[in-house]
């Protein structure tokens, strides 16, 4: 009944601030040779890839149903969304610390470090902007719980993984900003090494809680438990519903499937019965019309 918030808008947002991101930082890797900085550069090339693929995966979401898959493609978008947090693994985590352990032993210092520094600056401007825009979208639909109940109870996958890699990018990007700078006043490039190994574990770490989130969705979940609360309650309140036995949900994507087993107040004959029945089924999908499929069996007990 809440309003959902708007995943492609968040996706726009950080596809747009991290190409432009991007294209900074390598320019600046390729000048300064800091190993912090090219895996900054890869990291948010791969999130752009990143964002493309959720794009692709909410555009397949759309497609009705078949015969081969009658339920619809909305679940599509979990897998989409599973592959984009292991490339954020492999492209941005394992990448970032194989390029600082391969430069731990390095002894050149940076060139021209001031560029790295003016460009990381501009890059933490830029995403934050990106985050904000993300976190204006998740307001939507947090209903005042903190941001990690959230991200364990929110469907919305494409959402949650636009959350966690500008999290991520905000952090390592922080991170490479004090790798660089202690780089540049020390004279030492290990401080670069390390700040990129900062980097590559950080990623890792946020790409398996996603991970972790995007299998529970493709195993399948249900609606959220403050959804499912309302729903029971919503089909308690009809008059035409005495007593509701059992409620399952099904979240497929941005589609919901329901099954419903209820007492009715009338069973005087079979077509009151379907009429009460057509008349609930009715009332649900107006409250919920993220709800796509429901199915409702009548009983006089569980």
């Amino acid at each position: 009944m809440s309003t959902d918030a708007d995943s492609m808008k968040s996706i726009i947002y950080a596809l747009t601030a991290n190409f432009a991101i991007a294209v900074a930082k390598m320019g600046a890797a390729v000048t300064t040779g800091s190993g912090a900085m090219l895996a900054e550069s890869i990291h948010s090339f791969a999130d752009c890839g990143n964002q493309l693929l959720l794009l692709l995966g909410l555009r397949s979401a759309k497609r009705p149903p078949s015969l081969d898959h009658p339920l619809g493609y909305g679940k599509s978008i979990y897998f989409w969304s599973f592959i984009v947090a292991i490339m954020l693994f492999s492209m941005g985590g394992l990448f970032s610390i194989y390029e600082g352990v391969h430069k731990l032993d390095s002894t050149e210092p940076l060139n021209q470090p001031l560029i790295a520094v003016g460009v990381l600056v501009f890059a933490i401007a830029a995403e934050g902007l990106s985050l904000m825009g993300c976190i204006k979208e998740v307001n939507k639909v947090r209903d005042g719980r903190s941001f990690w109940q959230w991200f364990q109870d929110t469907r919305q996958s494409e959402l949650l993984v636009i959350f966690g890699e500008d999290l991520a990018a905000l952090f390592g990007l922080v991170f490479a900003l004090a790798a660089v700078s202690l780089a540049m006043i020390t004279g030492n490039p290990m401080y670069d090494a390390v700040g990129s190994i900062g980097i590559g574990v950080l990623l890792i770490i946020i790409a398996i809680f996603i991970g972790i989130e995007i299998k529970a969705l493709i195993i399948g979940q249900g609606v959220e438990p403050k959804t499912l609360e309302s729903m029971r309650r919503f089909l308690a309140e009809q008059e035409e519903v005495e007593e509701v036995y059992n409620l399952l949900t099904l979240q497929m994507g941005s589609d919901v499937m329901v099954a419903v087993k209820a007492k009715m107040t009338s069973s005087s004959s079979a077509q009151v019965l379907i009429a009460d029945i057509n008349k609930t089924e009715v009332n649900f999908k107006a409250a919920y019309p993220q709800v796509l499929w429901l199915f409702f069996e009548p009983d006089i007990k569980d």
